[in-house]
């Protein structure tokens, strides 16, 4: 059993998606352990990224997380990490297939990638530290 971070960006959440996304989850066999809906703080953003820092898109994905609240969500499952990535979709919602999260709900909203629903940890190493920023 791994568990994984999922994140439901403000996108998500402001167009009240939080119950469609999550019943995917469970549909596909995930458990979630833990949730939290809260509005993130800038550090909490910038370690959660770090690895984007320098990037011509960090500031522009920093600000649009504040844009509105997140809700965190430690998903726990039988290879949950690859699992989520796969019924997450692409990270553009544009070349997302249809059947994934991002391809049936996810909007282009052009040069704005980062507006794309959701955020799954990408392996396990990044699942624990990713976990234990947003649960402690």
């Amino acid at each position: 059993m791994q568990s994984t971070l999922v994140l439901i960006k403000p996108d998500g959440v402001k167009r009240n998606l939080i119950g469609e996304i999550l019943r995917r989850c469970e549909a596909k066999g995930y458990v979630i352990e833990d949730l939290k809906l809260f509005q993130p703080s800038r550090s909490l953003l910038e370690e959660h990224y770090a690895e984007h820092q320098g990037k011509p898109f960090f500031e522009p994905l920093i600000e649009f997380m504040l844009s509105g609240p997140t809700l965190a969500c430690k998903l726990g499952g039988n290879r949950v990490i690859e699992g989520f990535r796969s019924i997450a979709g692409t990270t553009d919602p544009t070349t997302a297939a249809a059947g994934t999260i991002r391809g049936d709900l996810a909007r282009d909203w052009g040069l704005n990638v980062q507006q794309n629903l959701v955020h799954g940890s990408d392996s396990e190493e990044s699942a624990e530290r990713e976990l234990n920023l947003w649960f402690g």
